[in-house]
């Protein structure tokens, strides 16, 4: 399966076009078209794209997928019917509106933190609140919302968990009632440093008594100092302090890590517990170094290096690392879970009782709905038992 982005039909692009017409060039694939309605105008959406394809790439087309409708299906098939005699292209499928909980592509589509007109700034956004499991049984885990926040899906799987709440606070929110903290990554650490001391959120993160886990960006946030802030900040600034949770410090430079990463797990600090690997990527400027004991107020007594590969750090109650992808891991989620729960002195609800993976319930939404048979794709197994 080969994913586009955006429109296959943006003619002004299609020169250099490598997401949509040059992938299904060169992998010499069929395409189905997918349709969103929930935005209006799908069949005209449906019919403008086909004119406006390249004829090469027209050629591919087996079918098309109407998504996110919201009622009757049966009220579609007159357009249905016409739209495939006006093309020759079948409609092989009407998918309703659902949300399986596959992650979302970018930032654009957190909850919207933004109060009504007039209403006096950010509000709270709160993931994971429709599992079932009561306000006053579940946990919470503030996610500060940074301005450049970055890999924000490293909370999804957290925000899936029965019982848990991934709330997105403004930096101006107090945390009375979070049992746990997680920073997130950042597109520019330093800028959202400022932003954080701006609001005082730095000063609140200190006085927190519960487990604090900074990914990346947040794990660089968490240290002594950021040197070099003016590679990767605006402004001339060699050196800024950091919050002071981790014996840490950073140093940027133009040089860019990305790879995939599969590491052990110690499991300590937040992630107490913890076994096994873990796997993700990192994707990220700057080298992260350890203080000696002089530097880190005596805290290398409960300081383990290495908890997710040696670019991690954690405390008695902070864990940073630069492994994005860290919460896919069942150990690693289960402990800090755990470790979130013990500390807001509440049961866990039963695990088992969790719904399936967002990719079954997609998997199992797609084969209830959509016929790839008719596209001359072959068939898809139908929903798990």
């Amino acid at each position: 399966v080969a994913e586009g982005a955006g429109s296959v039909a943006e003619i002004n692009l299609h020169d250099r076009d490598l997401a949509n017409v040059e992938c299904a060039r060169f992998a010499d694939a069929d395409v189905l078209i997918a349709v969103d309605i929930e935005r209006g105008g799908a069949f005209a959406s449906l019919y403008g794209t086909l004119e406006l394809l390249p004829d090469d790439l027209r050629e591919r087309v087996c079918g098309a997928v109407i998504t996110k409708f919201r009622g009757d299906p049966d009220l579609l098939e007159p357009g249905i019917a016409e739209i495939e005699e006006r093309t020759g292209v079948p409609v092989v499928g009407v998918v309703p509106h659902d949300d399986p909980g596959l992650p979302a592509e970018d930032s654009l589509s957190l909850p919207d933190a933004s109060a009504t007109e007039g209403g006096g700034g950010e509000t709270e956004a709160v993931l994971g609140d429709d599992d079932g499991v009561p306000d006053e049984a579940s946990v919470r885990i503030g996610v500060p919302r940074l301005p450049r926040i970055s890999n924000f899906t490293d909370l999804e799987p957290l925000a899936r968990e029965p019982g848990v709440r991934v709330a997105y606070l403004p930096l101006d929110a107090a945390l009375d009632g979070v049992d746990a903290v997680v920073l997130p990554g950042s597109k520019n650490t330093v800028d959202d440093l400022l932003a954080l001391r701006e609001a005082g959120f730095d000063e609140r993160l200190r006085a927190f008594g519960g487990p604090v886990v900074g990914v990346c960006g947040g794990y660089q946030l968490l240290g002594e100092r950021l040197l070099g802030a003016d590679v990767e900040g605006v402004g001339d600034r060699e050196a800024v302090p950091g919050v002071g949770l981790l014996p840490i410090e950073t140093e940027f430079s133009t040089e860019k890590r990305v790879e995939r990463v599969t590491c052990a797990v110690d499991g300590v600090g937040p992630i107490a517990g913890a076994a096994g690997r873990a796997a993700g990527y990192e994707i990220r400027a700057g080298r992260t170094r350890l203080l000696d004991g002089d530097d880190d107020d005596g805290r290398e007594t409960s300081l383990a290096v290495g908890p997710l590969g040696a670019e991690s750090v954690a405390t008695d109650r902070v864990l940073g690392t630069y492994l994005h992808g860290l919460f896919e891991s069942e150990s690693v989620r289960d402990a800090f879970v755990e470790t979130a729960f013990a500390g807001a002195g509440r049961t866990r609800p039963d695990a088992a009782a969790a719904d399936r993976s967002p990719y079954e319930r997609a998997a199992d939404l797609v084969a209830a709905h959509v016929d790839l048979t008719a596209a001359g794709l072959g068939g898809l197994a139908g929903p798990a038992e």
